[in-house]
């Protein structure tokens, strides 16, 4: 993989020890970071989420997103109860300057909210599975990552995402999405959009540790994955999920 000086940069210590492991092929290898003890998600609580932007911003500087691609983005949805199948969504850049608000109030029987997605990093993801050669992997903690010494840009694992998460690096020509900060988790860290949030709508979940709080809050919250009947094992809950969002 070819890399820039920011990325090496960021890379420092042990998430540089991790990452190169990773690379080779073998992050179990890692000796400074136990991939068995980590099955790795995200929890995000969409009553929490103001829509203010700052995860994608800070995906962006962190992971060197170029202008116009996102790995995580927000949407807005607005959704009037008598017409659920018919939700207005939009998401002017990403989400990452924030949203303006519209004209007008509005009537008693719309409601409005913003939907975090990223990459669901799901444990029977469909693009793994379409990857002529193995680009495309998931490691044994549980996130989905793209080698690109591998990649040939060949664009199956866009087309087999069924949640968008995906994009061509305009000048690399390789997949590139969400990697939930590989390089920050396995180095104690959490993500750079979970760090960012001023809301804490979204948490970084280990669902092997039974101590993370993931596992008290799913028992007293409604929990939901997007597009279910996918069944692909996703891993970014939604909490407070409303029907309409797609």
């Amino acid at each position: 993989m070819n890399m820039n000086r920011r990325f090496f940069i960021t890379l420092t210590g042990a998430a540089a020890v991790a990452w190169e492991s990773v690379l080779a092929g073998a992050p179990e290898a890692s000796p400074n970071y136990k991939v068995a003890d980590h099955w790795w998600a995200m929890l995000i609580d969409v009553d929490k989420c103001i829509g203010c932007g700052n995860c994608v911003r800070a995906c962006a500087a962190e992971n060197n997103v170029p202008e116009g691609f996102f790995r995580t983005w927000v949407e807005r949805y607005q959704v009037d109860d008598q017409h659920m199948e018919e939700p207005i969504v939009d998401s002017p850049n990403g989400g990452r300057d924030g949203f303006p608000a519209r004209p007008g109030t509005l009537p008693a029987s719309v409601k409005e909210f913003f939907v975090p997605k990223l990459c669901n990093h799901c444990a029977d993801s469909p693009c793994t599975q379409v990857c002529p050669v193995g680009a495309t992997f998931t490691t044994p903690d549980g996130v989905v990552l793209v080698d690109e010494k591998y990649c040939l840009g060949c664009r199956y694992c866009i087309q087999a995402c069924p949640y968008g998460c995906r994009f061509i690096h305009p000048e690399k020509n390789v997949a590139q999405k969400c990697t939930l900060c590989y390089h920050r988790i396995t180095k104690g860290l959490t993500t750079a959009c979970c760090e960012a949030c001023p809301t804490s709508s979204r948490m970084l979940a280990d669902l092997k540790n039974p101590n993370d709080p993931i596992h008290e809050f799913m028992k007293k919250h409604s929990v939901q994955v997007l597009k279910p009947q996918m069944a692909t094992g996703a891993k970014a809950f939604y909490a407070n999920l409303d029907g309409a969002v797609r």
